[in-house]
């Protein structure tokens, strides 16, 4: 009898390959650490107001939050109305933010007299470069 392989019989592969799965997942973990920085903004619910031009945010922006309850937030912490001049001036003082932009996102449905506060905290606290923060208008076509 002679020994060797059986016509028409194949070799079943027992190896798996986890060379394609490694790749997959490093690209996930890639992806995951470019957009994590996007990611921070205030948990404060906000209703910015609608504006019909909106320029794009800077990544090195300095984003003031204020909620309808009055609730404010410099970036993701929250702070209250007294540490709000110290905090921000401590942010803008902070090298390679000279010159930033400092975003005021504001509640649609809040009073313009605390928007005008937050403005003028801002100024006073070395803000050189103020904006305040809108949505799209969508406008009806016709």
């Amino acid at each position: 009898m002679r020994r060797g392989r059986i016509p028409g019989y194949q070799v079943m592969i027992t190896k798996i390959n986890v060379t394609p799965i490694i790749d997959v997942a490093l690209v996930l973990v890639i992806i995951l650490l470019v957009t994590a920085p996007l990611l921070s903004v205030a948990d404060l619910p906000v209703d910015l107001p609608q504006a019909r031009s909106r320029e794009a945010e800077d990544e090195r922006n300095v984003s003031i939050t204020l909620s309808t309850a009055g609730a404010i937030a410099i970036d993701e912490d929250i702070v209250s109305a007294d540490e709000l001049g110290p905090a921000l001036q401590a942010r803008l003082a902070k090298s390679g933010n000279e010159g930033v932009l400092v975003v005021v996102r504001a509640d649609a449905g809040a009073p313009y007299s605390a928007v005008h506060h937050l403005l003028e905290v801002a100024r006073a606290a070395g803000a050189t470069r103020l904006a305040i923060a809108t949505r799209q208008r969508t406008e009806a076509k016709p």
